[in-house]
């Protein structure tokens, strides 16, 4: 099930994009601003919102460390932002000045990818804030990209159809037609899968455009072979052009949006309808699931952003999400479990939580008998079902 639970009305224009982060939200806007969120609460950070842009903003994207936040506009630009405080740590210019439309942090952080309407492709090295490498598509406006999992190749959508494939060198390995009337999205799942048969190493990915589809790729290495784009299926269940889509963390899910003003989530194996929201009222725009949450978020042309709580206990993908979910429950920080006890409806123990320093690890130690004891917790059974401890 998905629940909505809170719903960001703050944009006084179209909502472009939303990401998530460990512990925050951003979303942009039409309205040149970035807007930052706490994911505990989702009250707005003090230094929000951010401001500098010119004209609109249409893509913004969190750091893997969350630290820095990059957003790119319609002014020729991308800036980096201090998530701390909210300071402007860069602006880099577009070679050409041409409108950023998308950008993306390498998983290693080295390197801000932006793709622009004239279809140039950027590479700037984080670090140094200079130009690293540059390419160009043929033919159409850039609209889509997306980090392999090891950071050693990306992707790129246009407006013509095609998707690219590049390595970090900004070499062309390999291009595709994919979608008749444009590229709108594409995401790359950050689960690397291995075909043990053939010996293939692949990642999955997603791309949707104005044809109304999503598909279902898989992304090929093979040191005979080089790299393949090979086609796995299609996901049709919008009925006009979806404009995002996006994996989950554990790659067991899919979620789009559309002009049809939906939201469909999907499970990645089978390819069946989970989840069908209309809650928007206009054309969807941008959707994300939270890296370690069972949180996402949709953002439309109403100018809001929904925010969902997603039901993980339901078996999804022969049932694995749930283990799946505890490897990750590991790795959550402080601010992961204060987000994940606000989705719960358990906002009135965040302050306790943190006082006793629980991340991941210990919040899976945690026993109905020490919930009780030793944080004086009344409502320890509701947290022993969600974990099935």
């Amino acid at each position: 099930m998905a629940t909505l639970i809170h719903t960001l009305s703050d944009h006084s224009d179209d909502v472009n994009y939303c990401a998530f982060s460990s512990s925050c939200l951003a979303t942009c806007s039409l309205d040149k601003t970035i807007r930052v969120y706490s994911l505990s609460n989702f009250a707005e950070l003090p230094y929000s919102p951010l401001e500098g842009h010119t004209y609109a903003v249409h893509c913004c994207c969190f750091s893997p460390s969350g630290l820095v936040l990059a957003s790119c506009s319609t002014d020729g630009t991308s800036a980096l932002w201090d998530t701390r405080d909210g300071r402007r740590l860069a602006v880099l210019q577009q070679p050409g000045a041409s409108p950023v439309r998308v950008c993306r942090f390498s998983p290693q952080a080295t390197y801000l990818l932006a793709g622009a309407a004239d279809g140039s492709v950027v590479l700037w090295n984080v670090q140094s804030m200079k130009l690293y490498r540059s390419g160009k598509v043929k033919g159409g406006s850039l609209m889509a990209c997306a980090f392999s999992p090891n950071g050693n190749i990306f992707v790129t959508g246009s407006s013509s159809g095609d998707l690219t494939i590049w390595d970090d060198k900004m070499r062309c390995l390999y291009n595709e037609k994919a979608h008749d009337l444009g590229v709108t999205c594409c995401d790359i799942s950050s689960h690397p899968v291995s075909d043990s048969e053939n010996g293939f190493k692949y990642f999955q990915m997603a791309s949707c455009g104005q044809d109304n589809h999503i598909k279902l790729w898989l992304i090929l290495f093979a040191d005979f072979l080089g790299v393949q784009l090979k086609y796995k299926c299609t996901l049709d269940g919008h009925s006009a052009p979806v404009l995002a889509c996006a994996f989950s963390c554990d790659g067991q899910m899919i979620v789009s949006g559309s002009v049809d003003k939906c939201v469909i989530i999907y499970e990645t194996s089978t390819g069946n309808t989970l989840h069908t929201l209309s809650q928007h009222t206009r054309y969807v725009t941008t959707c994300a699931f939270a890296p370690h949450s069972p949180l996402l978020a949709t953002g439309s042309m109403d100018k809001t952003v929904h925010i969902w709580q997603l039901d993980l206990k339901q078996p999804c993908a022969g049932g694995t999400v749930e283990n799946e979910s505890k490897v990750a429950i590991e790795d959550w920080s402080e601010d992961d479990v204060s987000a994940w006890l606000c989705a719960q409806d358990l906002t009135d123990f965040v302050g306790l939580f943190k006082m006793n320093n629980i991340d991941g690890k210990e919040l899976l130690n945690l026993t109905k008998e020490s919930l009780a004891n030793e944080l004086k917790i009344g409502k320890s059974i509701e947290i022993q079902i969600v974990f099935n401890l």
